[in-house]
């Protein structure tokens, strides 16, 4: 599995520019980007395949210096508030091996991972600031009407997901 870090992650985590990724299969690929979300750090998380999108909201730092834990337990709290078994989650984090780090994965990724953003930000009454998970903004954001890479014309980053899915 690969997660690409844009830009403002590195520079925030403090980073060196990782190398490009080789994964060929795209239903493995995320790409990660740190945003303020009333003013704290969080992390948002798009499916470079699907865009499917979940946040992380209010980031400490001990989570931030294990970016691949951190994704791990929001891709799983996310998909799982989404109708997702835990066991098909595991599933599909293990079918992946390892994390790698990598750089995001293309210009048209990063595009709809900032429309993502746009969408949080537009969705943002929808945010719990009394926990991290955020699955009432994450089912807002992934049922909006959206487009992606992976598939044409508009639909629901849930439903391209679930499409998808076949641990």
């Amino acid at each position: 599995m690969e997660l690409g870090l844009t830009f403002p992650l590195q520079r925030f985590l403090h980073c060196k520019t990782p190398d490009y990724g080789t994964e060929p299969d795209r239903r493995f690929c995320w790409d990660l980007h740190v945003i303020d979300l009333r003013g704290r750090k969080s992390l948002l998380a798009v499916h470079s395949h699907s865009r499917y999108t979940f946040v992380c909201y209010d980031v400490s730092p001990f989570q931030w210096a294990d970016v691949p834990g951190l994704f791990r337990e929001g891709v799983l709290d996310s998909l799982t508030a989404s109708g997702f078994s835990s066991a098909s989650v595991e599933q599909y984090l293990s079918r992946a091996a390892s994390i790698n780090i990598t750089r995001t994965h293309g210009r048209r990724e990063v595009a709809f991972l900032n429309r993502a953003w746009e969408d949080v930000l537009a969705l943002d009454l929808c945010l719990d600031t009394a926990r991290q998970a955020q699955p009432l903004l994450d089912h807002a954001v992934n049922t909006r009407p959206s487009r992606c890479v992976g598939f044409e014309g508009i639909g629901f980053g849930l439903d391209r997901i679930s499409a998808i899915w076949n641990p």
